[in-house]
């Protein structure tokens, strides 16, 4: 059954390259196939998440430049995508201005989360941040219920973090909400590699039960999907990242239902 509540995930780490919007996309579209309805704003003025799913430049209308700097009706910017239950807000590279734009807006840290307020009929909507603690980010985090945060499986995985998780707490404390981090995605994981292993014995050690059980691993189909405008369960239904994917929706959607229980 679809979650009673809409809720709102920003999907964010500062460091790029770390499976971000891949990851963004992809649980989405498992969480779609289980019924609900989700939304994925794309806040990255790269516009990956936006290719990734089949938008194409010339068909992204009004984009989430256009919601958060022009305020234009947020329903005008949702995109209905080729998955089913799937929607995308696209973004360009126009977004990367609007830190600059806004910069005399008193009310900028929330320009987001009032557009957000007024959408109905999703279950979920997913936020794919950029990868810096900006101007967008922080809208993002003001308008979000958590955030999932994606961690490579590297040597520095856990560099960065902490300041992550700081802005989680600014935030929470300077606007009054509940921000919490849902949890952390191991990915791009290889197991042949010793350094892999080991990056996830101290990452479990460190944040316990906030790591996920699921991984994703390192993969050329996950890295090629994008590239055909498709999520991994189509591109590749039966390989490991879809099956990674498939995964990491249902432990998803478990987390937040004990969650909503709390509640």
């Amino acid at each position: 059954m679809p979650a009673k509540l809409k809720r709102i995930v920003s999907i964010a780490n500062q460091k790029g390259g770390v499976g971000k919007t891949t990851t963004a996309v992809n649980m989405a579209a498992a969480i779609s196939r289980r019924g609900h309805k989700v939304l994925i704003v794309d806040l990255d003025p790269q516009g990956n998440a936006s290719t990734g799913l089949g938008v194409s430049p010339e068909n992204r209308e009004f984009t989430a430049y256009d919601i958060l700097v022009d305020g234009i009706d947020i329903t005008k910017a949702i995109v209905e995508t080729d998955v089913k239950n799937l929607s995308i807000i696209t973004s360009n590279v126009d977004l990367s201005s609007a830190d600059a734009e806004l910069m005399n807006d008193k009310g900028r840290l929330l320009r987001l989360r009032s557009s957000l307020n007024e959408i109905k009929g999703f279950d979920y909507i997913f936020i794919d941040c950029p990868p810096s603690l900006n101007l967008l980010t922080i809208n993002a985090f003001a308008a979000s219920d958590s955030v999932l945060v994606p961690l490579q499986s590297e040597f520095y995985a856990l560099e960065g973090l902490s300041q992550l998780i700081l802005t989680v707490r600014e935030v929470r404390e300077a606007l009054g909400t509940e921000l919490f981090i849902d949890g952390v995605v191991l990915t791009m994981f290889d197991r042949r590699v010793k350094l892999a292993q080991q990056v996830e014995i101290d990452v479990r050690e460190n944040l316990k039960n906030l790591v996920y059980k699921t991984i994703i691993p390192r993969t050329v189909r996950l890295s090629e999907a994008p590239s055909y405008g498709e999520t991994i369960l189509e591109y590749d239904a039966s390989g490991r990242g879809a099956e990674a994917y498939l995964a990491l929706g249902a432990e998803f959607l478990k987390r937040d239902k004990v969650k909503q229980k709390k509640f």
